[in-house]
């Protein structure tokens, strides 16, 4: 019997040591296993401080060095706007915009500002050209600068047209952002000036005759000159500085006089007289308002807000057959939404880095594009609105100059002229 018990004690030995030892194998494959994830980790770890340093060398780096050493090329003035209005009401969104017709496609190049005189539509385009559209023909009526035009350098010398109107006698009157403010035949295509941009008025010269606004008789004429630095192919500066040197004036055509009615507008920019000529309207474009200056009236000479905290950045303001006024928006203030102008307005350290590092046409592309034309009531009300979400016909509306039915829609960079039957809206 005690044999076998002692037989029996061998191999529950022999079994523990073989337990023990597969145990062990175990620890050191574990063991080993750790060491491979340690291997990996280590690794990933490099890795992750190397991509890191290269992020830092390539992004931070250059931004520091840029934020140190590079000038800016403006210099922004902090403002704030109120909180963007809901797009909800007579401002919901609507696609309305897009349908539009658009004609005579690559035959015109940004037709800012339209007028019509019969059935015969004038426009000024980016070539510094002032074109006669009618029977569905374009033809050129006159130049006010001088070839060669189509660069950003060639722009101060090619001229630019911007605001039209027809005169009580049937001529044109225009705004050259760069030349002043012209009278044209548009019969012989004589070119007659009015007030040069050259002209220091109350100590400042004109960088930016931007729209204007006759008199039933055609004695006064309303413009504005959007800057006394920034000249029009420098806009998008203009906006993010904030610069606050706009001016309103008034030319008079028997006096040759001009006079200065508002300055220290923020981007003073479309102009229109109301229908009983008791006052102008001025677009502020970069404080997203509308300013009133009365004319006539007790309140003579004083000036007031005509509509505040649009939901975008007005341009030009033409008459609506319902009394009231047409708007086309530059570009939309997005609520709910993220919006760019709003977020940068009061910081001007950011707006230097960004054209520190970026050209005015990359730092545009941040603009959301969106097609948005308001229709303000006489008292100042939206009465309605026509959109186009993501600008797929038309973004960055100039102008609405109602005609005949017709809304035509201006546009400073558009390859087309496009139209809108008021009565299928």
């Amino acid at each position: 019997g005690g044999s076998g018990a002692c037989a029996g004690g061998r191999m529950k030995e022999s079994e523990g040591l073989r337990q023990r030892r597969l145990q062990q194998s175990r620890v050191v494959a574990d063991e080993s296993r750790d060491v491979d994830t340690k291997h990996v980790s280590a690794y990933s770890g490099k890795v992750f401080r190397i991509t890191l340093t290269t992020l830092v060398v390539t992004l931070v780096v250059p931004l520091l060095t840029a934020a140190l050493l590079l000038q800016s090329p403006i210099n922004p003035q902090p403002y704030s706007y109120k909180e963007p209005p809901l797009l909800v009401g007579p401002l919901e969104a609507n696609d309305k915009l897009r349908q539009a017709e658009c004609l005579w496609e690559g035959q015109l190049l940004g037709p800012e500002s339209i007028a019509h005189l019969g059935d015969v539509i004038f426009t000024g385009t980016a070539d510094g050209q002032i074109l006669k559209i009618s029977d569905g023909n374009i033809h050129s009526v006159a130049r006010i600068g001088k070839l060669p035009c189509g660069t950003r350098e060639d722009e101060p010398t090619c001229g630019r047209p911007l605001g039209l109107r027809v005169g009580p006698n049937g001529t044109l009157f225009v705004a050259d952002a760069y030349y002043g403010l012209f009278e044209v035949n548009p019969v012989t295509g004589e070119v007659k000036m009015l007030v040069s941009a050259q002209e220091v008025i109350q100590g400042k010269r004109m960088a930016f005759v931007n729209d204007l606004s006759i008199t039933q008789n055609g004695r006064k004429i309303y413009f504005t000159d959007s800057s006394s630095k920034w000249q029009r192919r420098d806009y998008k500066y203009l906006v993010i500085e904030g610069t606050a040197d706009g001016r309103l004036m008034e030319y008079d055509t028997v006096t040759k006089q001009v006079e200065v009615l508002m300055d220290d507008l923020r981007f003073a920019n479309g102009v229109q007289l109301s229908p009983a000529e008791d006052y102008v309207l001025v677009s502020e474009t970069t404080q997203a308002r509308i300013r009133r200056y009365h004319i006539s009236g007790l309140r003579k000479g004083g000036h007031d807000i005509f509509f505040d905290n649009l939901p975008g950045l007005p341009d030009n303001i033409r008459p609506s057959s319902s009394g009231g006024y047409w708007v086309g928006m530059a570009t939309l203030r997005q609520n709910p939404g993220f919006s760019v102008i709003d977020f940068l307005a009061p910081r001007p350290w950011l707006k230097n880095l960004i054209f520190k590092l970026f050209s005015q046409e990359m730092a545009m592309k941040f603009a959301p594009k969106y097609g948005l034309v308001l229709e303000l009531n006489e008292d100042g009300s939206v009465r309605r609105s026509f959109h186009d979400p993501h600008g797929v016909v038309i973004y960055a509306v100039s102008e609405a100059s109602e005609h005949g039915g017709y809304l035509y829609l201006g546009s400073y960079y558009s390859p087309v002229l496009c139209r809108l039957k008021l009565n299928q809206l």
